[in-house]
């Protein structure tokens, strides 16, 4: 599998001037979407991630809604176990709705697109410990920063892009006046 020629081939990763769900400002954008509405590129990705989690022994899968859907549901079929995840809710906080209660699992993975701080995948782990249930490892397809653990849990990813990142009062592409892209799903900024 070559995901960076998959990132390619879905013109999923952009270029220009992008403000981040954490609140940092980056050259590049990765857009997962892109990649994963490509139905044979999905099933490529969640089959590997799933292998890497196999030895996790997970019995559910848990993502962040909305990017970590499709992957999400992808790595859960293939480890055959159930699938849930989590959305904001109306005070932006994460929260399980649609019925979801992972109180019954106890090896639950947390799965997500793409990773930069780890931000949405803490508020998940937050969430899920509410139920009194278990996350024994973290997950995405990419790693955007360096991150070798999540909360104390173990991390993993199928590719390592780090990325230029900027704090926005030290952005060299604000001092351009190149206009600024908000393409995530965030609200709190």
């Amino acid at each position: 599998m070559d995901l960076e020629k998959m990132l390619e081939n879905s013109e999923a990763l952009l270029k220009g001037h992008f403000l981040l769900s954490s609140g940092l400002h980056s050259d590049a954008y990765i857009q997962c979407a892109r990649l994963l509405q490509n139905t044979s590129y999905a099933q490529i990705v969640g089959k590997e991630l799933a292998t890497k989690l196999e030895k996790f022994s997970p019995d559910c899968v848990i993502s962040p809604a909305i990017g970590g859907i499709v992957i999400g549901y992808e790595v859960a079929r293939n480890l055959e176990v159930p699938f849930i995840f989590a959305e904001r809710g109306g005070d932006g906080k994460m929260t399980l709705r649609r019925g979801f209660d992972p109180s019954s699992f106890k090896r639950i993975v947390v799965v997500e697109d793409v990773v930069t701080t780890g931000k949405s995948t803490r508020e998940v782990i937050r969430t899920i410990k509410k139920y009194k249930a278990t996350v024994v490892a973290t997950s995405a397809i990419v790693n955007r920063k360096p991150v070798n653990d999540i909360e104390g849990l173990p991390f993993t990813s199928l590719a390592s892009i780090p990325l230029k990142l900027y704090k926005p009062t030290e952005c060299p592409l604000c001092k351009e006046d190149i206009p600024l892209v908000k393409p995530g799903t965030r609200k709190e900024f």
